[in-house]
This record gives C-alpha cells, sequence and structure tokens, in this order.
C-alpha cells in the first residue's frame, strides 16, 4: 500500500529540519537544495511504498528486497552522504580498491544536519540530543568513512550530545565554517 501523503509530509518535514539547521550555520544553498532528489520518481515512488513513518523506507525496500534501489539513486546524487565519496584508491598498488575519501567540511556539517533532522523526525516528542550520537556510534567502527570525516562528525555529534543544538550550531558558525578546514 502505498503512502503518498505521509511519505511527502515527512519529506518535507525534513528538508525544513535540515534547511532550518544549514541557515543556522550559514549553508544557505545546501539548505535549500538538500535531498531535492527524493522528489524524482525513483525515489519517491519507492518511498512512498515502503513508507513506515518510524524509519527510512530504505530499510524496508532493503528487507523486502535484498538492495534499495532508492538509496542506491539518492546516495550517488547527495554529496552530505559519506557514500558518495567512496572511491577506487590511486594509492594501492596491485588492484583496485575502494577507499573512503575525506569530504569537504560544508557536506560533513550538512551530513551532520542531516542526521539531527532524521533522528528528530524518527523519535518525534521522545528526541533528545544525544540521539544522533548514539544510533552514529553503534554501527561507527564498520563504517567506511574517511577517519578524518569520522573523526569531525562524531566530535560534532559528542558536542550536540553535551551542548545542545544551539550552542554547537554557533561553534560551527563561527569557527569550524569561518576557519574553512578540519
Amino acid at each position: 500500500m502505498y503512502s503518498f501523503a505521509e511519505h511527502f509530509k515527512t519529506v518535507l518535514e525534513h528538508k525544513k529540519l535540515v534547511m532550518k539547521g544549514c541557515f543556522a550555520v550559514g549553508l544557505y544553498f545546501q539548505g535549500i537544495v538538500h535531498d531535492l532528489s527524493k522528489f524524482s520518481p525513483d525515489e519517491f515512488i519507492v518511498g512512498a511504498r515502503y513508507y513506515q513513518g518510524n524509519r527510512s523506507p530504505n530499510n524496508a525496500e532493503r528487507e523486502d528486497r535484498g538492495y534499495s534501489s532508492a538509496w542506491l539513486h539518492h546516495k550517488g546524487r547527495n554529496k552530505h552522504h559519506y557514500e558518495y565519496w567512496i572511491d577506487y584508491s590511486s594509492q594501492m598498488k596491485g588492484g583496485r580498491v575502494m577507499m573512503p575519501v575525506k569530504m569537504p567540511l560544508k557536506y560533513v556539517v550538512e551530513m551532520f544536519i542531516d542526521r539531527i533532522a532524521a533522528s528528530k523526525i524518527y523519535n518525534g516528542d521522545k528526541y533528545e540530543d544525544d540521539y544522533p550520537l548514539k544510533y552514529f556510534v553503534r554501527s561507527m567502527d564498520r563504517i567506511p568513512m574517511d577517519h578524518e570525516t569520522k573523526a569531525l562528525l562524531y566530535a560534532l555529534l559528542k558536542m550536540l550530545s553535551i551542548y545542545g543544538e544551539k550552542k554547537t550550531f554557533n561553534y560551527i558558525r563561527r569557527r569550524l565554517l569561518k576557519n574553512g578546514s578540519y
């Protein structure tokens, strides 16, 4: 059974939360264009078909089909996903090996904000600032993410869990993005 209206509402609410966070740190363009691919037929129809409201429809599609066609489409078009930044290494001799690439700072920040928004959407009124960190830590050791990118994401999630959104966003805007590197 397809849930077009519910899925549409969830996607819009997620985009609104990410836009608000991106605007708070000064990433206006990214806030506007975040996850536009979710409105493409390849992602939207699948999302509506597997919509559940309390978790990503991509997980439900993956359980049903063994993979998620919507996720494969999405991760290849959205630079705020670490999976976008996996490529063949030019450093390995004797064969091609997939390796994570260090993500540009603005996309790490967008990924951080995206994780907060997803946690808020799926946890609703139960959301607390340590939820994105707890979710990340559960799979952190298995994630093929560049070590510097992973360390920065972890530090931001930890900061969020301790100091809250307002102080963390201020740090990102006034220190991290102003400096321009990590």
